[in-house]
């Protein structure tokens, strides 16, 4: 079996969010059972020196973008014993930021088109082209409409991942022809609601749809959570699954992670009262080994249920003694109210603004609790971490969160949960976490607990390979 992983985004080479983990280590571990995956993603000019440095140029094509042919450059890369080909097209790519331009559509029409294009000249035909979001959703149209009957694409399938339904490349139908270069006869494939929807046309031209969790499955059939594609998604519900995500296990491991201040594991957990005291110091907090530290990894918008953090902010830190540390970047209303909270507590609140990978793991490992309090959550992997590293999920049950986090009120699961989307029930919940942090032995309990979840992609790769053979 032969699957080519088609993303916007793919660790190590570009990164912006949950996908990028997703297409950096899911292929490996499909490799690792003996599958045949290789990976194309663009060629961004933010890609570091060094890993240019191993690829290999191929040869270069033009591929059609609706009336005229662009350059395609095709480059090939060895990392982590996977193949990887990266699209190069300096116009479209050599750019600040991967997404959020002015001719998105154009740019990701480009791409999705040469992931066909490159098939004749790398050697490699695939089984199955895995496309992901809105960024890949033309690959799948493309195939059905233009070029499943030629020798070189028959017989090839498709499978779409949804990561995130609130993002769907909507656009309107006076781009259809100009720049996606879809005629007129296939625009009903990209109609939903007057306007060209890139998602609906993959859901419909996909031979099987994915999302990242089971219950984000069953979620987005409902309006609420839908962003309105709930009508299609229920017409073909038969062909939608959830597979909950994994965690890449080597780079997330406490026991050999570079960025801590000291190493530990579930067996020998002492590293991580080290890597607590360094965070407290590290963040203006007080250095107080008996207070909890509450972290908080995300980006800062509402959707990560921020206005909820908000609402009861200053009753948290006036009515407890919890110390709390934010990373994150986003909207600026959020990034004011955190600034002004550290401002207001010194000592108790300790907070910095923007993307810090090394800093976030500090926080995993020097955290005491985790708090992700999700309006919704696709499958979310920060709380998977935040286990490995035995800080202590405090979560809303939606999407993925409520797939991996169980409360422990009853004395058997890993963190501690939450159901309606209100500020008072998130603060009960972490009220009860910090309540639990007092007993010492039933917390190292816990902790361990927690720490010896296996959110790794083992499971979830076998799960994919039985959808992959299913439509073969």
């Amino acid at each position: 079996m032969k699957v080519l992983y088609a993303a916007s985004e793919a660790l190590p080479f570009a990164m912006s969010g949950g996908l990028g983990d997703v297409a950096g280590s899911l292929p490996q571990c499909l490799r690792r059972r003996l599958v045949g995956c290789r990976v194309v993603i663009p060629l961004y000019g933010s890609i570091p020196q060094e890993l240019r440095d191993n690829m290999k140029f191929i040869t270069n094509i033009t591929v059609p973008v609706a009336w005229r042919r662009q350059y395609c450059g095709i480059f090939e890369a060895k990392y982590g014993g996977i193949t990887y080909y990266l699209i190069d097209n300096e116009y479209y790519f050599k750019r600040e930021g991967l997404y959020g331009h002015y001719d998105d559509a154009e740019r990701f029409a480009f791409f999705s088109r040469a992931v066909l294009e490159i098939i004749p000249y790398i050697g490699w035909k695939p089984d199955i082209i895995h496309c992901n979001d809105w960024q890949t959703a033309m690959t799948s149209v493309y195939l059905k409409t233009m070029y499943s009957k030629s020798d070189d694409y028959k017989n090839i399938k498709t499978v779409f991942t949804i990561h995130n339904i609130q993002y769907q490349g909507v656009y309107g139908f006076d781009i259809l022809e100009d720049v996606f270069g879809v005629p007129e006869e296939y625009g009903c494939i990209l109609d939903y609601n007057g306007d060209i929807n890139l998602m609906k046309g993959a859901i419909e031209c996909s031979d099987m749809i994915t999302t990242v969790s089971p219950t984000y499955a069953e979620e987005i059939l409902d309006p609420w959570f839908s962003s309105g594609l709930d009508r299609i998604l229920n017409e073909r519900r038969f062909k939608l699954t959830g597979i909950l995500n994994g965690i890449d296990i080597v780079n997330y491991n406490p026991e050999t992670d570079k960025a801590l201040w000291k190493n530990y594991s579930a067996s020998k957990p002492l590293g991580k009262e080290t890597d607590k005291a360094e965070l407290q110091k590290l963040m203006g907090l007080e250095q107080n080994a008996r207070k909890p530290v509450i972290g908080i990894v995300s980006r800062l918008v509402s959707h990560k249920g921020l206005d909820l953090i908000k609402a009861v902010f200053d009753e948290l830190i006036t009515t407890t003694d919890a110390e709390v540390v934010i990373l994150g970047s986003g909207d600026c209303e959020y990034e004011q109210f955190f600034s002004d909270a550290a401002a207001r507590y010194p000592g108790r609140v300790g907070v910095r603004l923007g993307f810090v990978p090394d800093l976030a793991h500090k926080i995993y490992a020097g955290s005491d609790m985790f708090l992700m309090p999700s309006r919704s959550e696709p499958c979310g992997l920060s709380q998977m971490v935040a286990l490995r590293y035995g800080a202590v999920p405090i979560v809303r049950e939606t999407g993925g969160l409520k797939d991996t986090i169980t409360d422990s009120g009853d004395g058997e699961g890993n963190g501690f949960t939450f159901k309606s989307y209100n500020a008072h029930d998130m603060l009960y919940a972490v009220r009860r976490a910090l309540e639990g942090y007092k007993n010492k032995e039933g917390w190292s309990v816990l902790t361990k607990r927690a720490m010896e979840c296996d959110n790794s992609w083992n499971r979830s790769a076998n799960e994919y390979i039985k959808l992959y053979k299913s439509i073969l």
